[in-house]
């Protein structure tokens, strides 16, 4: 066992601290990774602060990994010492299941293995990316491309596939009209994201407080919902509605912005049931889905996508000592647009 340092929670009340985990030792079909850089992600708060349930603690959170190979497992084939890689949400699935077998790691029907606060085939508790170094099996690693400033590719790991999988699912590309409902870590990745995919975007926030922002990505046109009948006038405008936000909203009032046979797509949580009503989506023929990350094979295809395009979040780097600052600044919307730890302050 490895012996390294990290931050971590302690408890959901207290903040995070310096501490020091173990990793296991270096398997046949495993790489060991000195990570470089980790993005925060508002789900690494909920997990932390217990607010989407019970937590074993002590807990090392972050699911945005990216650094360098510096030893391999005797059958290791697909990356070798020296190689740039990235670990997402996920370390690891029953690889038998139907979703398994047919490259959807994610949906693994037997529950894949997140990166951290996660129950590992070994028995163990997996901790994340807030520390100097992880193992991980090989068929989980990433490889990033070096067209991605290094600095800012870890919240791609998260927020770029979150919001790459059901544009590219739902056909976002050219002579489609997408909206984008809020413009946070995940909804400014959906707008360059769309924008790439040569789709028109509209961006969807309570205020113009971000629009010169959301035009800076690429942005056709911003709208605030603040304004009186600001939704109403977009009726039947939309193919495809990337949600992004974690509370509450009247999905019928964005329901009618689309056009016939147009998508609503959820990649934010509300915390409590939303009211749809039926009617809604049976005159138009639409749909109300949701989306939550990709295999690690579209995972890829969105890094490759990135780089091609030239696309890379908008990031503030941070050290280790500034984490439980960025927490409070990310709950209160204060982040420009992502959180990523220098992890050589972890030393």
């Amino acid at each position: 066992m490895l012996t390294v340092n990290a931050y971590g929670a302690t408890s959901a009340t207290d903040p995070l601290v310096p501490l020091t985990i173990e990793r296991r030792d270096v398997g046949p079909r495993d790489v060991m990774i000195a990570i470089r850089y980790s993005g925060i992600c508002h789900s690494d708060i909920h997990t932390v602060r217990e607010e989407w349930g019970k937590i074993t603690f002590p807990q090392v959170v972050g699911h945005e990994i990216v650094g360098e190979v510096i030893e391999t497992g005797a059958e290791v084939t697909k990356h070798a010492v020296g190689d740039r890689v990235g670990v997402g949400c996920m370390v690891n699935s029953c690889r038998e299941c139907d979703e398994c077998l047919a490259g959807d790691e994610h949906m693994c029907a037997n529950g894949n293995v997140g990166t951290y606060n996660s129950t590992d085939v070994d028995g163990t508790t997996t901790q994340g990316g807030y520390a100097t170094h992880v193992v991980v099996d090989q068929d989980f690693v990433l490889a990033v491309p070096e067209a991605i400033p290094y600095d800012r590719a870890a919240p791609l790991l998260c927020a770029g596939i979150t919001t790459y999988s059901p544009l590219a699912r739902w056909g976002a590309g050219p002579g489609r009209k997408v909206a984008v409902v809020g413009l946070g870590g995940l909804g400014h990745m959906a707008v360059k994201i769309a924008v790439a995919m040569g789709a028109e975007v509209t961006t969807i926030s309570r205020t113009d407080a971000k629009k010169a922002d959301a035009l800076s990505f690429g942005a056709a046109r911003h709208v605030a919902t603040n304004e009186d009948g600001a939704l109403r006038a977009l009726t039947r405008t939309f193919d495809l509605i990337i949600n992004t936000i974690s509370a509450p909203y009247d999905v019928n009032a964005y329901l009618r912005t689309l056009r016939p046979h147009g998508a609503l797509v959820n990649v934010g949580l509300p915390p409590e049931p939303l009211a749809l009503r039926v009617g809604s989506l049976i005159g138009g023929g639409k749909s109300f889905a949701g989306s939550n990350i990709g295999s690690i094979r579209e995972t890829q295809a969105m890094l490759e996508f990135c780089a091609e395009h030239g696309i890379a979040p908008e990031t503030e780097l941070i050290t280790a000592d500034q984490i439980n600052e960025a927490y409070d600044r990310t709950v209160a919307g204060d982040v420009r647009y992502r959180f990523v730890i220098d992890a050589a302050t972890l030393a």
